[in-house]
């Protein structure tokens, strides 16, 4: 039909996607000069969330519990099993099929193939044959007997004469035939509640075929009405993809600039932070050659005062000891001792011979008149300014790609509006809406049929009731008029209408047996068969194998379903994979294998991710020639520095001076000793100068040489840290700048590979997304997207209606009816022979004493 064409093409178009051509792996990652070519992945693509498809609700519950009377069921499916236990025939009726596919002919039967094929079916069919041919012998035999029953008894033969002789175990006997008779009633009675129960289950079981169909027509119009929005909204999410892939390129600076800056940086940065730390050592030498110029004056400043003060205070503790008060024998010792040490006040350290850094300072000072940190600042600058390089780089490439992606979201867009899907819907929906009023116009017309066959099955179990009625009336008739005192001939009224009931119910049981074993031997014919041949094979899936047997309609056609669906038999789509892929609740096309009709590779490969967006995508191309790391003024600034004469600095001469104490002697200590040779001597004119002199030595030391000191310690810094930064500083200035030019090289020359490698990564991360988006839609059209759950419903449906409704209560309606009619056997003979003892008869025997 028009519609479903229609529907099929939709689903296809939402198909699984294409395969995406082979992507090529190589890339030149700029790790190190020495690495560059060793390859790296790419970095992984951004999950995206496409969310949920919208999801169908089907209201069919496809599961039958038959409740108390599947006790019933499973005993005659075992006594099914007892008289048929062969397995399913399937090569054999696929051979039936395949020889008679152009009618059948008789005369075709006489072929050995076909003889064989007979003689295994009736191999088949020997249960089944065998208690039909019982069944059809009882049914012409027990008219023939009763008949001949009928004649003998009225000849007062087969116990027709009215005369009883006497036994002595006649109570003994009429007990065992009331037992008998007893016990097979009740069977007879379990039969006919076992088909009356069987009975009653199909007009029960009819009301629930009424939902069953109503909920799987429900089902196909939700079916119907979910699928395009489902389609729908795979087709929204190309959206979600295109605005993540519009947003990559928008951000294309950041993103790719970015991961071609992070992959270069490795080298660059390093070389610009060497030439930035130089720059600080030139401020730091400046500072140094400064703090030891100022030093160097201070302690050539001191060492002259502190020359003439130390010259003046040993001429002046000189003349004190001239006085006559140390000629005295005990004082003229301790003013000779003092005399001895006169020597030691004096300068130690001589800075005045020192060479002068004026020249050092004077060029350092020049050199740093050019800013180096702000040049290479301008470098950073320039390095990090590649995402907004890219960004300027790529804006033609950018907008032509937002004009790509707009187009396909508009082809995709024309071709699901190619198909009058809505059309299709009302044209479906309308059928379905008149196939349901179809099918409720039969109700009537069923529960009419229904009322039928009940009154008819009803009437066959009455039959039986009556014959049961019979034997209880006259058993009860029997039992209670029963007289042991009475003689055969003198029995009362009640017995003998109890043993005429018997033999009522005897009459009726030849009528009627005959009819029911007719009506139970064709139920257990049709139903039986029903039942071993299509009930359970459709049970176990064995008739879906017949269906799907490869050749089986036509020697060139391969496949049934879909020659009968697309008219195209070499699709490997099969009645049983389809019904397995429904009752799992997948999706049509994935169901039907919708693929092999229409081929969504093609259309995606041509729309989602063409040849012309790959090729746009493989033509970005990023120049980096413009970088600059340090410009001309910022090596010349290296160079001049490294020439600029600090790393020529005798060094050793200054630290020479400066590990030289400022004095000979520590004047504390000195004047420590004086003051205590002064105790020594008696109190009086010489005592108290000599601690004068001790005093204006300590003076000296703390206006004079503590300064010194400090000025020392500040110039030893200063000399060591100069020594320590012009250490091998044309070598280092050559190291920077040879760093300096391998990284511009890098950028010129080999970032090439870095950004190919990177481009690459990036385009590949954009493709990513439109994997994600054509594997999401595979996937919904696998599992989600027009789930066919109410086709399986449909085929389940179909069996509990058609097996477990209808053959197994038929079948157990047979079983029951079938186990009365066979009962009705002994009940004849017991029911004959109880008759005798009950009813009146017209001699007996006498005993004479």
């Amino acid at each position: 039909m028009l519609w479903t064409s229609w529907l099929v093409l939709l689903l296809c178009w939402g198909a699984k996607s294409g395969e995406q051509q082979a992507d090529e792996s190589d890339g030149t990652p700029a790790r190190s000069r020495a690495d560059i070519h060793r390859q790296r992945s790419p970095p992984p693509v951004e999950p995206l969330d496409f969310g949920f498809v919208p999801a169908a609700v089907y209201d069919t519950h496809a599961y039958y519990e038959p409740g108390p009377i599947g006790i019933l069921f499973h005993m005659v499916h075992a006594f099914l099993y007892v008289i048929q236990p062969n397995p399913f025939p399937k090569d054999m009726i696929v051979k039936v099929i395949q020889q008679n596919m152009g009618g059948i002919k008789f005369e075709e039967w006489r072929k050995p193939d076909n003889v064989v094929l007979l003689l295994q079916w009736i191999y088949y069919e020997v249960g089944f044959l065998t208690c039909a041919t019982i069944g059809i012998t009882l049914v012409v035999l027990i008219p023939i007997i009763g008949l001949c029953f009928c004649v003998c008894r009225c000849c007062e033969n087969c116990g027709g004469e009215m005369h009883q002789r006497q036994r002595k175990n006649a109570d003994c006997q009429r007990g065992f035939y009331t037992a008998s008779l007893i016990a097979t009633s009740i069977f007879i009675i379990l039969g006919v509640l076992i088909a009356y129960a069987a009975n009653h289950n199909v007009t029960t079981q009819i009301k629930s075929t009424r939902r069953l169909i109503n909920t799987n027509l429900r089902d196909l119009k939700t079916f119907a009405n979910n699928t395009p929005t489902q389609v729908e909204y795979l087709t929204a999410q190309y959206t979600t993809a295109k605005n993540k892939v519009l947003s990559d390129l928008d951000n294309i600076g950041p993103l790719l600039g970015g991961r071609i800056h992070s992959q270069l940086e490795k080298e660059v940065v390093p070389s610009l932070d060497t030439a930035l730390r130089m720059a600080g050592a030139m401020r730091e030498t400046k500072e140094a050659l400064e703090n030891v110029s100022s030093s160097l004056e201070v302690l050539q400043e001191g060492t002259a005062k502190l020359q003439a003060s130390l010259s003046g205070e040993r001429s002046s503790l000189s003349n004190t000891l001239s006085d006559p008060a140390c000629t005295n024998g005990a004082v003229s010792q301790t003013c000779n001792t003092i005399r001895s040490t006169l020597s030691q006040l004096g300068i130690n350290a001589d800075f005045s011979m020192l060479p002068d850094l004026s020249h050092a300072l004077a060029n350092v000072n020049t050199v740093l008149k050019t800013d180096l940190s702000n040049i290479v600042q301008k470098g950073y600058s320039s390095f990090n300014d590649t995402p907004k390089l890219v960004h300027e780089q790529t804006k033609n490439i950018v907008s032509g790609v937002k004009g790509m992606l707009d187009k396909i979201g508009t082809e995709i867009n024309s071709f699901s509006k190619m198909f009058p899907v809505e059309a299709s819907l009302v044209n479906f929906t309308t059928f379905l809406n008149k196939g349901q009023k179809n099918i409720e116009s039969y109700y009537p017309q069923v529960d009419q049929l229904d009322f039928y066959r009940w009154i008819g099955c009803v009437a066959a179990l009455c039959m039986v009731v009556l014959v049961l009625a019979f034997n209880s009336l006259g058993l009860l008739c029997g039992a209670c008029g029963y007289d042991k005192q009475a003689t055969p001939t003198t029995r009362g009224c009640l017995s003998n209408t109890g043993g005429n009931l018997l033999m009522a119910g005897v009459g009726f049981s030849f009528i009627f047996a005959w009819v029911l074993m007719a009506i139970v031997t064709t139920l257990f014919v049709v139903g039986g068969n029903i039942e071993k041949l299509i009930c359970e094979p459709l049970a176990n899936r064995q008739l879906f194998k017949i269906i799907d047997t490869p050749f089986l309609v036509h020697p060139a056609k391969k496949n049934f379903l879909p020659g009968m669906l697309f008219l195209n038999p070499n699709i490997d789509l099969t009645l049983g994979s389809m019904y397995r892929d429904c009752h799992e609740n997948y999706g049509l096309y994935h169901s039907l294998q919708l693929e092999t009709m229409f081929n969504i590779n093609s259309f995606l490969n041509r729309t989602v991710y063409n040849k012309d967006l790959a090729n746009v995508f493989e033509s970005v191309q990023v120049d980096l020639q413009d970088i600059l790391l340090l410009e001309q003024a910022g090596r010349d600034n290296l160079i001049n520095f490294a020439n600029s004469g600090v790393g020529e600095i005798d060094y050793e001469a200054y630290l020479a001076e400066v590990n030289k104490g400022v004095t000979l002697v520590d004047l504390l200590s000195f004047s420590t000793d004086l003051e205590a040779q002064a105790d020594q001597l008696p109190r009086g004119a010489l005592e108290n100068a000599l601690k004068g002199h001790a005093s204006s030595i300590r003076q000296i030391h703390r206006e004079q040489v503590v300064p010194m000191l400090q000025a020392m310690s500040t110039l030893s810094q200063s000399i060591k840290q100069l020594q320590r930064m012009s250490s091998n500083l044309p070598v280092k200035v050559t190291n920077i700048l040879s760093a300096i030019d391998a990284a511009e090289y890098l950028i010129t020359h080999n970032a090439s590979h870095v950004v190919k490698r990177e481009t690459k990564g990036f385009t590949q991360s954009l493709e990513g997304y439109f994997k994600q988006y054509t594997e999401w839609v595979k996937n919904s059209l696998t599992a989600e997207v027009a789930q066919c759950k109410p086709i399986s419903n449909i085929v389940d449906s179909m069996e509990i209606v058609a097996c477990s409704f209808i053959i197994d209560s038929v079948n157990t309606f047979w079983f029951g009816l079938g186990g009365c009619c066979i009962l009705l056997i002994p009940s004849i003979i017991f029911s004959v022979k109880l008759a005798k003892y009950y009813r009146r008869m017209d001699t007996e025997d006498v005993f004479e004493e």
